[in-house]
């Protein structure tokens, strides 16, 4: 895709995402879905708008759909943990305790491996007094 293509598919992506999170806010959860979609079909990596299109889904009641998409979210983002925490979550609310407390451990998981991550990205000094 030439650059300038590129460019136009993150801005439609981001206008849809736009939209999305205003129809949300407004209480108008069928136009957040549609506008999540939207920004998806324009950048389907846009994981903010999966995560939306998850937390729209839910408060329209359709767990099915939602939890399809949050096992979506977790392949294209094995490391994320909000993705597991938010399949915990919808699985605790389909009443499939044993699965929500396993991805609750892989969100827990998750999340340490991100604060190792970042904290072996540290300078070497960093949290050490100074010595002077």
């Amino acid at each position: 895709m030439p650059p300038e293509h590129a460019a136009e598919a993150g801005n439609d992506a981001l206008n849809h995402y736009d939209r999305a999170l205003d129809a949300l806010a407004e209480g108008h959860v069928p136009a957040a879905i549609a506008s999540f979609r939207a920004s998806l079909a324009a950048n389907p990596a846009f994981s903010d708008a999966r995560h939306g299109l998850i937390h729209a889904l839910r408060d329209a009641g359709k767990l099915d759909e939602a939890i399809a998409e949050t096992q979506a979210l977790i392949v294209d983002h094995p490391d994320d943990p909000l993705g597991y925490t938010s399949l915990s979550i919808l699985l605790q609310q389909q009443n499939r305790i044993e699965e929500a407390e396993a991805a609750a451990l892989k969100a827990k998981l998750a999340g340490w491996k991100e604060q190792l991550r970042q904290e072996s990205a540290l300078p070497a000094s960093f949290g050490q007094q100074n010595q002077s």
